[in-house]
C-alpha cells in the first residue's frame, strides 16, 4: 500500500513538472513560504518585525538598486506596456492547446505568485509589526482640541520663520528652487541623518522617480507610490511644487519598510524636518499643518478660524493655489474609484484604510508634545 501511495506520489510529481516548467514552479514555492511568512506575521508583531527589518530589507535593496539603473520607472514603463503583453498572451493562448497551454497559463499564474510572494517580503510583513509610536515611545492617546491648536500653531509659526528664505510667485505658490535631482541628494542627506538617530529605518541611497503620466495620476488623487515588484518610489510632477520634497520622502519611507501610511507620513516629517535645505522644511511643515488644521476644524472651529487668520500672506496664497489646483480633479469617477480601491487595499493590511493617513496628526501631536515636554 506504502508503495502504492509513493508510485502515485511521484506520477503526480511528473505530471506537474510535465506541465509547469522549472522557474514558474519555484515562483508558486516561492509564493506558499511567503503565505506561511504572512500568515505568521499577521499573528506576531515580533516576527513581523523580523521579517520586515531583516529579511525584506534585503528584497527591498535588491529591488530598488537594480532599477535605479535606470533613470526613468520600470514600473510606469511596464504599466503603459500591458496592453501590448496582455495582447500577446492572447494572442499566443490561441495558438497552443492542451500541454503547451497549460505551461503557458502556468507561467503567467506564477508570475502574480511571484509579486504576491515580493508584496509579503518587502513591505506586507510590515503592515503587521510594532507601530511607530511605540518604537518612537511617544505616548499616544485622546487628542484635545487644545492640543492641536498648539501643535497647528507651533508648525505655522515653524513656517513664517522659513517664508523668508522661500522663493514665491507673484500672489501665488512657491516654486522649488532646484531640480528633482538636487531634491533627491538632499532628502538622502536627510534620511542619512534620522536613519542614525532610528535603526529601525532602513538606510539606502536611490532615486525618487518622476512619473511621465503625471496628469493621470492626478486624476486618481494619487500624489505618488511605491510599487514593491520594482522597488521604486514613484512620485506624481504635476502637484504644485511645495508637495514634492514631503511627497518624496513619504515614498521613499515605504521604500525602507515603513508600511502605515501615517507613519509614511510621520518619517517623512521627521526627514523633511532634518535636512538643511529651508524649501524641504518647508515642504514638511506646510505639509503637516494641512492634516493638523483640517482635525483642529472638526474640534473646534473657531480656533481653526482663529488659527487661519494669522496666516502669513504668502501661506494663505500658498493654500488657495494648492485648492484652486486640486478643484479640477477633486470630482471626477477616477478619483473615486482608485481612492475607494486604495481604501479597500489599505482595510485589507489592518489598517484604518485612507482614513489612516490623516492619523499622522495623533503621531505629530506627540511628538510635538514630547519635545516640548523636553526643553
Amino acid at each position: 500500500m506504502e508503495e502504492k501511495h509513493r508510485a502515485n506520489a511521484a506520477e503526480v510529481f511528473r505530471h506537474i513538472r510535465g506541465n509547469i516548467p522549472t522557474l514558474p514552479l519555484c515562483f508558486f514555492g516561492f509564493a506558499v513560504v511567503a503565505a506561511i511568512v504572512h500568515g505568521i506575521a499577521c499573528l506576531h508583531a515580533g516576527f513581523a518585525d523580523f521579517i520586515n527589518l531583516r529579511i525584506g530589507a534585503g528584497f527591498r535593496y535588491v529591488l530598488a538598486k537594480v532599477t535605479d539603473l535606470f533613470p526613468f520607472s520600470v514600473a510606469e514603463t511596464v504599466l503603459m506596456a500591458l496592453p501590448l503583453l496582455i495582447g500577446l498572451f492572447i494572442y499566443a493562448a490561441l495558438r497552443r492547446s492542451g500541454r503547451e497551454f497549460r505551461r503557458l497559463l502556468a507561467t503567467v499564474l506564477s508570475i502574480l505568485a511571484l509579486f504576491y510572494g515580493l508584496f509579503v517580503f518587502t513591505i506586507g510583513c510590515g503592515y503587521r509589526g510594532s507601530t511607530l509610536d511605540s518604537r518612537l515611545s511617544l505616548p499616544i492617546g485622546e487628542v484635545s482640541a487644545a492640543e492641536l491648536n498648539e501643535t497647528a500653531v507651533w508648525l505655522r509659526e515653524e513656517i513664517h520663520a522659513l517664508i523668508p528664505e522661500i522663493p514665491f510667485r507673484e500672489k501665488g505658490a512657491s516654486v522649488m528652487p532646484y531640480g528633482y535631482e538636487e531634491m533627491n541628494r538632499k532628502l538622502l542627506e536627510a534620511y542619512d541623518t534620522v536613519c542614525g538617530q532610528y535603526d529601525f529605518i532602513q538606510k539606502m541611497h536611490t532615486r525618487v522617480k518622476p512619473v511621465t503620466l503625471s496628469e493621470g495620476m492626478t486624476y486618481m488623487h494619487l500624489t505618488g507610490v511605491y510599487t514593491y515588484m520594482t522597488g521604486e518610489a514613484n512620485i506624481n510632477r504635476a502637484f504644485p511644487d511645495y508637495t514634492i520634497p514631503f511627497t518624496a520622502a513619504h515614498e521613499l519611507a515605504h521604500q525602507r519598510g515603513i508600511a502605515r501610511e501615517n507613519e509614511a507620513n510621520f518619517v517623512a516629517f521627521l526627514v523633511c524636518m532634518a535636512s538643511e535645505d529651508a524649501y524641504i522644511r518647508y515642504s514638511g511643515y506646510v505639509y503637516m499643518l494641512t492634516y493638523t488644521v483640517n482635525a483642529l476644524y472638526s474640534a473646534d472651529a473657531e480656533a481653526y478660524r482663529t488659527l487661519c487668520e494669522g496666516y502669513d500672506p504668502a501661506l494663505a496664497y500658498e493654500l488657495i493655489a494648492y485648492n484652486d489646483f486640486y478643484s479640477k480633479y477633486e470630482n471626477n469617477p477616477v478619483g473615486q474609484i482608485s481612492s475607494s480601491i486604495n481604501n479597500a487595499y489599505l482595510q485589507s493590511q489592518g489598517t484604518a484604510g485612507t482614513r489612516s493617513y490623516g492619523m499622522v496628526v495623533d503621531l505629530t501631536v506627540a511628538y510635538y508634545q514630547s519635545t516640548k515636554a523636553g526643553n
